[in-house]
């Protein structure tokens, strides 16, 4: 089988797919262009897409009779691709859950700890010289110990993020979900999500869907209480951003952490000019063990496709 690898990728996942198939594997870091993505379904049995790589339903349309049989995404998320569009095509899909689990869940405790604490703003003040030392109520931030956390999404990360806040700094946990969580790992509330949003830290953890675009939006965010910090790591999309920045300049909301943007890589200069937001550059599984963890999870759903045996990760 003849196999595009669509971005650079640690070498033993490199490895392990030249082993078993013909590898093409593109150079630069961006994502497909649009005549590289029906090059990409014309040319190929298989594809190793990632984020930003947009197949979406004009590019099947575009290649009706595509030679590639699956999408083997670098992944969980998987909102960059018109899923029915590629069945509909003839393509299966699959992904890489479980891997990023815990990754993610890290991120989250450090753009809720960064946030809370102030840690951005205060590294930024040292760096730039403009610290004079310490005194009582320099620079005072969110104390998160006992504090309430609101989980958006109870999936395996929303779980993570909750056993780290509850076993490292006591938070009482509340969370929102669409499905009743019967298990969540931890003693916690299913709310609402009007009274999830009460919480003082609120953490995004859902998936993108049509139905989550814009889930965090002008309403939910007056919903949530002045003093409180949001946090995303999801998906950019998931937060209205233009109703996010105008919440934080008219003071409704004391700070925001994100690791994911609406329109990423671009961020807007309104959030960049915030002291009370902390940017990340979607570092949320950036370790060498988990993104080799992921590309060898989806390196196993092209093998298992190849041997016509059941998919371990479908979507």
């Amino acid at each position: 089988m003849k196999l595009l690898i669509t971005r650079p990728l640690p070498n033993r996942v490199v490895d392990a797919a030249r082993a078993r198939f013909d590898v093409t594997l593109r150079d630069s870091t961006r994502p497909l262009s649009p005549s590289e993505l029906r090059q990409a379904l014309a040319e190929h049995d298989a594809v190793l897409p990632t984020l930003g790589d947009l197949f979406r339903s004009d590019v099947f349309a575009d290649v009706p009779r595509p030679r590639a049989r699956i999408l083997a995404n670098f992944g969980v998320g998987t909102n960059h691709i018109d899923v029915a569009a590629a069945r509909a095509a003839g393509l299966v899909v699959t992904n890489t859950p479980g891997a990023v689990t815990d990754a993610t869940a890290d991120i989250a405790l450090t753009l809720i700890l960064m946030t809370a604490r102030r840690a951005g703003e205060g590294e930024r003040m040292l760096r730039a010289g403009r610290w004079d030392g310490w005194h009582p109520t320099h620079m005072l931030g969110l104390h998160v110990t006992g504090r309430r956390l609101g989980i958006i999404g109870m999936g395996r990360i929303g779980k993570a993020i909750a056993r780290r806040c509850h076993a490292g700094f006591g938070m009482e946990v509340t969370f929102f979900n669409r499905s009743v969580v019967a298990d969540p790992g931890v003693p916690a509330r299913q709310v609402s999500l009007d009274e999830a949003l009460l919480a003082d830290v609120v953490v995004v953890a859902v998936p993108a869907t049509p139905e989550t675009h814009h889930l965090i939006d002008a309403r939910a965010l007056r919903q949530m209480r002045p003093e409180a910090i949001l946090v995303n790591i999801a998906r950019g999309d998931i937060v209205d951003e233009t109703a996010l920045i105008e919440a934080l300049q008219a003071g409704r909301l004391a700070g925001a952490g994100l690791d994911v943007y609406e329109f990423e890589p671009q961020v807007p200069a309104a959030l960049v000019a915030m002291e009370n937001v902390t940017l990340l550059p979607h570092l949320g599984t950036a370790a060498l063990e988990v993104r080799e963890a992921m590309g060898m999870m989806a390196v196993a759903n092209l093998v298992a496709f190849a041997e016509g045996r059941a998919l371990p990760n479908p979507v």
